[in-house]
């Protein structure tokens, strides 16, 4: 049974995770290379609980006991009592492996390892884990707290038991987990990161304008956000770091990234966590 579960990573996507892993009465570790993100990110899911009880949709109390669910931590030591990791660093692949190999020196033998990858290899992945049949895919989406999906993704090695309880775990988050093969992407990433791609190429070729080109995707495919929009949201780096692992593991020039998107990225222009992408937020 998964009574504690440590969050590597406390930026976006992990602090979204330790907040949903809180909310359904997990214990909750939450792990970065400097304290000061883990308590930072536990304070701004603070803020966000904060807005959810001025709005009558919980008591100041039930936002208290789930913040105290959720304990800030500079060390992957602190998870040795985890039952359930899930990795929630950047999208790169040395990041990841480095890791998975940490954390599978620091935990018990029965620990199961999930990572939030939005595009690399499970399989891959588990290889640089001890146990590769103790390791899956649990992708998040942003917001985490928000969106109720997550794509559980099943390596080479891994075991029924493992996607089974990850499966499980999710459940319990209040999402709804859906069982996606280990290719690039998966299934969320490999539709919606080439179409942004595709609305950054329409944009520099003069097909529209930025406003223009949202429009058309809300206004016409009744999408919530345009692409362009999406793209701030999500991060132009992470977009560009799907665009490459795509185009370098399935071959094809339709994945190649936008020059645009290079560009961008380059100059620090990442969307709304930079402040600045193709709008702006300052």
């Amino acid at each position: 049974m998964i009574r504690h579960i440590g969050v590597i990573g406390s930026g976006t996507m992990g602090a979204g995770i330790a907040q949903v892993a809180g909310a359904a009465q997990f214990d909750v570790t939450l792990v970065d290379v400097d304290i000061e993100r883990p308590r930072q990110a536990i304070q701004r899911i603070r803020g966000a609980l904060d807005r959810q009880v001025d709005k009558g949709k919980m008591t100041s109390e039930e936002a208290s006991a789930l913040v105290s669910r959720i304990t800030p931590s500079a060390t992957t030591s602190d998870l040795a009592a985890a039952d359930l990791v899930i990795e929630a660093v950047f999208e790169d692949l040395e990041t990841k492996l480095a890791v998975i190999a940490e954390v599978c020196q620091t935990t018990g033998e029965g620990t199961l390892y999930a990572t939030n990858t939005s595009s690399i290899s499970i399989t891959r992945l588990a290889a640089a884990h001890t146990r590769p049949e103790l390791v899956a895919g649990m992708h998040f989406f942003n917001p985490v707290p928000v969106l109720p999906l997550v794509e559980i993704v099943r390596g080479e090695l891994s075991a029924d038991r493992t996607i089974e309880v990850i499966r499980q775990v999710a459940g319990q988050m209040g999402k709804t987990p859906v069982d996606v093969a280990d290719v690039p992407g998966f299934a969320v990433n490999r539709l919606l990161i080439p179409m942004i791609n595709e609305a950054v190429v329409c944009l520099e070729t003069g097909v529209a304008g930025r406003d223009a080109l949202d429009a058309t995707m809300k206004l016409g495919a009744a999408h919530p956000m345009g692409p362009l929009e999406l793209a701030d949201l999500i991060g132009l780096d992470v977009v560009l770091s799907i665009m490459e692992v795509l185009h370098r593991d399935l071959g094809e020039d339709k994945y190649r990234p936008a020059v645009t998107l290079r560009r961008m990225v380059a100059a620090g222009k990442l969307g709304r966590k930079s402040g600045e992408g193709f709008y702006d937020y300052v």
